[in-house]
């Protein structure tokens, strides 16, 4: 039981990675959670063998933030994020700030909570992505959040250091989960194909491996990060994307 009597703090845990991450913590031992999610009907159907604190709201907005208090904390996954697409030229710069605010801006706000909640000795991940860096055509606002908020770890991880709490960042590359219902390509094909062939046409395209992994085997990478398995490892980033970036 890793996290046996840990206090752990989830962005983004109404499904997905974060809902996956919020499984793992309960299944070894962690006695609270708090967790954060826009979702308030999603997040009061979790049922996870533990005291959970559901804190309803959007990530990116500060005020959020300043009307809840997390206590003291031991772990934190920071993992709230949204997709979209879009070439520079015709990216409308709303669309631009939507995914800046959440990825960019709500990680920000999330990890200076949770750096302010968490004890000498605590853990921190935070849920990057391989498209922060590997540049592709049409994802400039989700590449340029994701390679922003792998540089925010790296900057939390020499801040942290002198309490010994460590900050590191996973970056997935394709992965099986609700986000990619957002992105046209990948819903139009799914809505052709079924959503498992065209994860499965999708990673066969552009994955050596030739699969996405599953927000469970994330979660357990990012428990590997927040465990004392790790206790030496802190600003790294932990690459996990079927070799999609070689």
């Amino acid at each position: 039981m890793r996290f046996a009597g840990k206090s752990a703090l989830v962005t983004g845990a109404a499904s997905g990675i974060g809902r996956a991450c919020a499984d793992r913590l309960a299944s070894e031992g962690a006695e609270r959670l708090l967790l954060v999610d826009r979702n308030a009907e999603a997040l009061r159907e979790l049922k996870l063998g533990c005291e959970v604190s559901p804190l309803f709201g959007d990530v990116g907005d500060p005020g959020f933030w300043a009307s809840v208090d997390l206590g003291n904390i031991d772990l934190a996954v920071i993992n709230a994020g949204v997709a979209g697409a879009g070439m520079i030229a015709d990216l409308d710069f709303a669309e631009w700030r939507r995914i800046l605010s959440v990825n960019l801006d709500g990680a920000f706000l999330s990890l200076q909570a949770a750096l302010r909640a968490i004890g000498d000795g605590g853990s921190i991940v935070t849920v990057a992505s391989a498209a922060g860096l590997k540049p592709e055509p049409g994802v400039a606002a989700y590449g340029a959040s994701k390679a922003g908020l792998i540089q925010l770890t790296k900057v939390a991880a020499k801040e942290a250091a002198s309490r010994g709490v460590r900050v590191n960042a996973i970056a997935p590359g394709g992965v099986e989960t609700p986000v990619w219902d957002a992105v046209s390509m990948f819903a139009d094909r799914a809505r052709e194909i079924g959503r498992d062939a065209a994860f499965a046409e999708l990673a066969a395209m552009a994955t050596p491996l030739r699969r996405y992994a599953t927000a469970i085997e994330i979660a357990e990478q990012i428990a590997f990060l927040l465990s004392d398995q790790a206790s030496t490892i802190t600003g790294s980033v932990l690459l996990s994307d079927g070799g999609y970036t070689l």
